[in-house]
Order: structure tokens, then sequence, then C-alpha cells
């Protein structure tokens, strides 16, 4: 069966194929991204179910966006993880079923001051790369988690094309933001 086809057929909600697929062909995949994103354990049903209702939303138009230019499960493995990274960031993600208490914090006011800081220093450093579209693709595509689709054609690339400016816009991303430390640790 073709990638394209497991994916008409998780549309369809075919029970074997959706079976098949999440608890056998994307196993160890999904358990890896498990021990990786949480510090407690989680339900492998539960991860299963939360992902499997999100690609499904807005009929489907996450499976839907599906064009076949990498591996399915290359593609499933980056859906995945940018779905609970940004549940995990919003605190929402996958409930932690510890009997321990939580630990409790103390009541810090949040100022706008207090949400702005961290945004001025991801500006700080896009501002500091020396490639513009560099910084432009890193603010669309991870800060306003604009779809890759959508990018390509406003900036008239392929995706593929895409993917690979945003990994060397990462990479410079990454200079810059050791040389500020760097810069921070002589001064």
């Amino acid at each position: 069966m073709t990638d394209k086809e497991i994916i008409q057929k998780l549309i369809d909600r075919d029970k074997m194929v959706t079976q098949k697929f999440f608890y056998e062909y994307c196993n160890p995949l999904f358990r890896s991204i498990i021990h990786r994103m949480f510090n407690y354990p989680v339900d492998y049903d539960e991860f299963v179910n939360e992902l499997y209702v999100y690609l499904l939303e807005d009929d489907a138009k996450r499976l839907r966006s599906f064009k076949g230019e990498c591996s399915l499960l290359g593609w499933l493995k980056m859906v995945a993880i940018r779905y609970f990274m940004n549940k995990k960031n919003h605190d929402r993600v996958i409930e932690n079923e510890s009997t321990d208490p939580p630990i409790e914090k103390k009541d810090e006011e949040m100022t706008q001051d207090n949400l702005m800081e961290p945004m001025l220093d991801v500006e700080t450093l896009l501002s500091a790369m020396p490639n513009e579209r560099y910084s432009y693709v890193i603010r669309k595509l991870i800060i306003e988690d604009m779809a890759p689709e959508d990018l390509a054609v406003e900036m008239a690339v392929t995706v593929a094309n895409l993917y690979n400016i945003k990994k060397r816009a990462i990479a410079q991303l990454t200079r810059v933001a050791l040389s500020d430390i760097t810069n921070l640790k002589i001064n």
C-alpha cells in the first residue's frame, strides 16, 4: 500500500488500516517521541488518539496536506513533534497520571514585560542574522507556525527547497545565538 493510499484509508477511518498503521507501523516512532518529549509516563493509546483527532480536524486538513515529498513516517514524525511541542509550550499536554501532588509554584504576576522579554530576545537574534531571507523563514515557519506549503508558494520555491532553506536558517541562527552567548561571557 502506498503512502497516499494509507492517508486515504486514515481519512476514510478504515479501522483495520488505522489500527495496523498506528499500533504496528508507527509504534517505534511514537514510543521514541513519547520517551523524548515527556518526562513522565504517557499512555500510548492516549497519545495515538490525541494525534489522530488532530490529524482529522477540519475535514482531515492535515492528512490531506501530505504531498508525498518525503516519507509518510518522516512527515508524521514532524507533525507529531510540532503538535505535542505546541501543546507542551502552552501547558495543554497529555495528563501526567502521577499520584504525586504537583509542585506549588509561587504566584508570579504575569506582566506585559514578563511576556515580552523572551520575544525581544528572539527578535534580537533574528535581526542579528546576516541573511534576511533566513530570518524571514524562521519567523514564518516557527514563530508564526505558517504552513510550509503556503510559505513555499509565497516565496516561489518548492516545499523541499523551503526545508533546505529552513535547515540553513536554523544553522545560521544557532551560530548567531552561540556568538551572542560568547559575547555575553566576555563582557
